[in-house]
């Protein structure tokens, strides 16, 4: 009976939650014990017809998951649950199963398969996300908005600029995951304390050839277990991950708010459903979703990290928090990327409100331009900053438009001419390198994704 949200199917797509389903984690173990028969007969400490035997049998087909539960049951032991189920179904050949192994030589490497495809998966969600992010900074490179520093109005920018840094950020996390990756994809096949005393000397031989196989490279050193630090990397990096995209949909929640109106998650009008009682409600309730999933995410890295320690060579410590926070933190990775894609190709702009709302401060957002127009006329810097900032006071106190304050003053009238001085109150004169920030930003990227193989043009 299905209890968390991931089981029930709220969470999480089914690509990704089907790697971690307890029928492809059996088949991943199974592969790893075929690839080791496969191996003692490589270097002839088998007879090839027996390795054959367990090759062939070893697959969900012949080992039910329902007969290595029973095992389970009775013996409590998993692996040597499914040793046993998989001896059965070989018959004479069942002998050689599992030779020279101890458990975590399955277990991690059959983790390892199962991240290879979790990392696959993850790479195209990152790129897809990277290219929509990518489209929507060259489409609104030049789209101005009001900048806003501690939820207030600073200064003018653009749509475009603000996605350029989410992009940035964005991409940076691939260069990271890309890098963790290379690392983190390890299986080991080296026995109890990670000697390799029980797979004789035909030792090294054996793991490369089974790593090899299986599509993965051999740890560089182990004891019984694979070293934690590289599952306490891929969780803290998923983290960054989730955080990134919980500052991307806090934005854009923001920006949603009534009150601003310049940004809106997509929304089925004909069929969605806001409230339970507020029928004209809107809610950014996929943004809200990936920022709530976030919390959850940034939770599993504590226990990531905790099981780095291990008592001498092996414990059991990591084993049961394990099963709970990489298969967690995997799927929701996943799922908050594949929303905020969803997000972003759909995102709903109101460029009109963009520039209505530049002129809630009535000009004052340009008072830096103004101020640095009386310098550039030979007023000191610290003489205009205090005079601009008395009449900016003055004309949010009385409600009157910047410009009509500035006129009236005297040493601004004598300094700028009424030219001069819409000039400088003219947002679109004012967003610096905003522009060409964004088309480096893009160039960037583009280099980058060329790198990885991603060839488009924009």
């Amino acid at each position: 009976m299905p209890i968390l949200p991931i089981d029930t199917g709220r969470y999480g797509t089914l690509d990704m939650k089907r790697i971690f389903e307890e029928e492809n984690r059996l088949q991943r173990m199974l592969d790893v014990e075929a690839a080791l028969a496969w191996a003692h007969s490589e270097v002839e400490n088998i007879p090839r017809k027996d390795a054959e035997k367990i090759v062939q049998m070893a697959s969900v087909r012949y080992v039910k998951l329902g007969r290595v539960k029973e095992i389970e049951r009775e013996i409590k032991h998993d692996v040597m649950a499914l040793v046993r189920a998989l001896a059965e179904v070989c018959g004479s050949s069942g002998t050689y199963v599992h030779l020279g192994a101890t458990s975590s030589d399955i277990l991690d490497t059959a983790s390892a398969l199962q991240l290879k495809e979790v990392t696959e998966l993850i790479m195209q969600r990152l790129n897809e996300l990277e290219r929509t992010l990518l489209e929507g900074a060259e489409k609104y490179k030049k789209t101005i908005m009001i900048g806003r520093t501690h939820g207030q109005h600073a200064l003018p920018t653009t749509l475009g600029f603000k996605l350029a840094l989410w992009m940035r950020q964005h991409s940076r996390n691939i260069q990271r995951f890309c890098q963790c990756s290379e690392r983190l994809l390890v299986g080991k096949m080296s026995g109890a304390v990670g000697t390799q005393a029980g797979l004789g000397p035909n030792a090294v031989r054996i793991q490369e050839l089974v790593m090899k196989r299986l599509g993965i490279k051999p740890a560089e050193i182990s004891s019984q277990i694979v070293p934690r630090d590289l599952y306490g990397e891929l969780v803290c990096l998923l983290a960054v991950i989730a955080s990134t995209l919980d500052n991307i949909a806090t934005e854009i929640r923001e920006l949603q708010r009534t009150e601003i109106g310049e940004l809106f998650e997509p929304f089925e009008k004909e069929r969605q459903v806001g409230s339970s009682t507020m029928p004209h409600k809107r809610n950014p309730e996929l943004c809200e979703r990936i920022c709530g999933l976030a919390k959850i995410m940034r939770g599993l890295v504590v226990p990531a990290l905790e099981n780095i320690p291990t008592w001498h060579e092996r414990d059991l410590t990591q084993s049961s928090s394990e099963r709970f926070i990489l298969p967690e933190a995997c799927i929701l990775t996943d799922y908050m990327l594949f929303l905020m894609t969803k997000v972003l190709k759909n995102l709903e702009v109101d460029e009109k409100r963009m520039l209505r709302n530049l002129g809630l401060t009535q000009a004052r957002m340009m008072s830096e331009a103004v101020m640095l127009a009386l310098v550039s006329k030979g007023v000191g810097r610290q003489e205009a900053y205090e005079l601009v900032r008395g009449l900016a006071i003055k004309s949010e106190t009385k409600k009157s438009f910047f410009k009509e304050i500035l006129l009236k003053n005297d040493v601004v009238g004598s300094t700028l001419s009424e030219i001069e001085l819409d000039k400088a109150l003219n947002p679109k004169n004012y967003i610096g390198t905003a522009v060409e920030q964004v088309e480096l930003a893009i160039k960037k990227t583009c280099q980058e994704r060329k790198v990885r193989g991603l060839v488009e043009s924009y």
